[in-house]
C-alpha cells in the first residue's frame, strides 16, 4: 500500500452499517469514495461479530426449540442431535455471503476499499496503516467517521477462555454445561435465549431492577415469564463484584441490593454489560471534532461534527447503539456532502429484541410518557384474543398502541410476541406519518395474521376492538 499520498473527495472510516451506507450512496450520487476498515470486507461489528451472526445461531435455537415444543401439537421429536459444528457453520456461511456480497458492491461503485487503520493527521488528510504494517496518507474534502463502538470490559475480568465478551461467544465449538451473562439487556437476553436452547444452565446477573431497563414492564413481563422457565436463574438488583479463574472454571462472587455476598461456579461467563465508543488511536485531538462526558463525537442533525470536514455515523454518535440507526445516519450524511439537504430524525427508531418472545418498540413509550409527564392514552390487545396466535400456538404476545389522548395520533408502539420486530416497521410508519389510531383502523389488515393485532390495539382506543368484550357503561 506503499506510495504517493492518494486523494478522494471522501474518506470513510469504517465500513460498518453506517461506514458502508455512507459510502454506498456518496459513490451513488456522483462522489469519489474511499474506503478503510480493518477487516478484508465490509460489514463491521454487526456483520461479522454481532446483528447477523446472533440471528443465525438464533434461527437454530428456535428450530430447537419448536422441536421440543411440537409435542403439545401431537408431533413428537424423540431424538434432537445438536452438532456446534454444524452451527457454526451455517452461522459463518451466512457471514461470508453477505461480507462477499458487499466487497462486490463496493467494486461495483469503483469505491477504493483500503484494509487498514486510519488516523487523522489534520481536518483533511489521514495517514492509513495497512494490515502489513506499510503507512501512506490520503487527503480528502470531507470525511465521515464510523468506527463503531467496542464491548466493556469488567476492570476485575479480563477476557480469556472462560471470561468472553460476545464475539467469542458466537464460536459454538462446544456447549458449555453452566453460563453466567453478565448483563440484562440486548446482547445478554438473545444470547441467553441461544445458549438455553443448546441445553446450557444460563444465569443472568443484572443490576437494575429488571431485565431490559429500556422497555415497558407489561411487555418485559411476558418475556420474563417464558425466560423463568427456560433459564437456571434470573438475578437482578445484583452485581458481579469479582471473578476468579481457574482451570475450567470461574467461582463469582454475587453482591445484591443489601450488600449482601454469595458465590457460585461457572464454566463461562459472558460480560454483555454495554458497549463504549471507539475514539481511541483515530487522532481525533488532531481535528476540530468534539466529545461529550461519555465520550461519544457530538454531531448534528446532518450528522456533522463540530469540524465542518468531518461527519460521523453510528455508534460513535451515541445511543441507540443500533444497526438500523446507523444506517440511516449514513444516508443522512452522504447526502448533505452532497449537498442534499437532510436530517436526521430520531422520533421513532425502532428497537428490536431477538429474544423468545421477540420484543420490538419504537417512538414514545408508556414508561417515557410517565417519566415525562406526557399526557397518553394507553391502548391494548392482548394475543390470548388472536386466531393466528392461537394456530401458531403461541399466545403469549401483547400489542400496544401509546396514542395522543385527544386526537389519536400514534406516538408510540410496543409489541411482545411471535414476529415482533417483523411488525414493528408499521409504528414506524405511522409514527413518521402522524398517523392516527383511525388510519390504522381504517387499513384492511390480511386475515389471519398477526398483524391483525395491531388494529385490534388501535380499536381499544375507543373501547370497539371485536374480539374483546368491554362493557360500555
Amino acid at each position: 500500500m506503499k506510495g504517493e499520498s492518494m486523494k478522494t473527495q471522501i474518506l470513510v472510516i469504517g465500513a460498518g452499517p453506517g461506514g458502508y451506507t455512507a459510502a454506498f450512496r456518496a459513490a451513488d450520487l456522483g462522489l469519489k469514495v474511499m474506503l478503510v476498515d480493518a477487516q478484508k470486507d465490509p460489514g463491521g461489528v454487526c456483520l461479522f461479530r454481532g446483528c447477523i451472526p446472533t440471528k443465525a445461531l438464533l434461527h437454530a435455537a428456535k428450530l430447537i426449540t419448536q422441536c421440543k415444543e411440537s409435542a403439545d401439537i401431537g408431533i413428537t421429536c424423540n431424538d434432537i442431535r445438536i452438532e456446534p459444528s454444524k452451527i457454526n457453520a451455517f452461522k459463518d456461511g451466512v457471514v461470508n455471503k453477505l461480507a462477499g456480497g458487499l466487497s462486490q458492491l463496493a467494486k461495483a461503485r469503483h469505491i477504493d476499499f483500503i484494509q487498514g487503520r486510519a488516523q487523522f493527521l489534520d481536518s483533511h488528510t489521514v495517514s492509513i496503516t495497512g494490515m502489513d504494517g506499510q503507512e501512506t496518507t490520503a487527503s480528502f474534502d470531507h470525511a465521515v467517521l464510523a468506527p463503531g463502538s467496542a464491548p466493556v470490559q469488567l476492570p476485575f475480568a479480563p477476557w480469556s477462555r472462560q471470561i468472553m465478551p460476545s464475539g467469542p461467544a458466537l464460536n459454538v465449538d462446544s456447549v458449555p454445561q453452566s453460563l453466567l451473562i453478565i448483563g440484562g439487556g440486548y446482547i445478554g437476553l438473545e444470547f441467553a435465549t441461544f445458549y438455553s436452547a443448546l441445553g446450557t444452565q444460563v444465569t443472568i446477573a443484572e443490576m437494575m431492577p429488571d431485565i431490559l431497563p429500556g422497555a415497558d414492564r407489561d411487555v418485559v413481563a411476558v418475556l420474563k415469564k417464558r425466560l423463568s422457565t427456560r433459564l437456571a436463574a434470573i438475578h437482578t438488583r445484583t452485581k458481579v463484584s469479582s471473578i476468579e479463574r481457574k482451570q475450567d472454571s470461574c467461582a463469582v462472587t454475587f453482591e445484591d441490593q443489601e450488600s449482601k455476598k454469595s458465590n457460585a461456579e461457572f464454566e463461562k461467563v459472558l460480560v454483555a454489560v454495554g458497549r463504549v465508543p471507539f475514539t481511541q488511536d483515530l487522532g481525533l485531538e488532531k481535528t476540530k471534532i468534539k466529545c461529550d462526558e461519555a465520550g461519544f463525537v457530538k454531531v448534528n442533525p446532518q450528522r456533522r461534527t463540530t469540524d465542518r470536514a468531518i461527519y460521523a455515523v453510528g455508534d460513535i454518535t451515541g445511543q441507540p447503539l443500533l444497526a438500523h440507526k446507523a444506517s440511516h445516519e449514513g444516508l443522512v450524511a452522504a447526502a448533505n456532502i452532497a449537498g442534499k439537504e437532510k436530517a436526521f430524525d430520531s422520533a421513532a427508531i425502532p428497537a428490536v429484541v431477538f429474544t423468545d418472545p421477540e420484543v420490538a418498540w419504537c417512538g414514545l413509550t408508556e414508561t417515557a410518557a410517565k417519566e415525562k409527564n406526557i399526557p397518553v392514552k394507553i391502548c391494548k390487545f392482548p394475543w390470548m384474543a388472536s386466531g393466528r396466535a392461537m394456530t401458531l400456538n403461541r399466545t403469549d404476545g401483547l400489542t400496544k398502541i401509546v396514542a395522543d389522548p385527544q386526537s389519536g395520533r400514534v406516538l408510540g408502539m410496543t409489541i411482545v410476541g411471535e414476529s415482533a420486530g417483523e411488525m414493528i416497521s408499521e409504528g414506524v410508519l405511522a409514527i413518521g406519518q402522524k398517523a392516527t389510531v383511525e388510519d390504522i383502523m381504517s387499513t384492511i389488515h390480511p386475515h389471519p395474521t398477526l398483524s391483525e393485532t395491531i388494529p385490534e390495539a388501535a380499536e381499544a382506543f375507543h373501547n370497539l376492538s371485536l374480539h374483546i368484550y368491554r362493557s360500555r357503561t
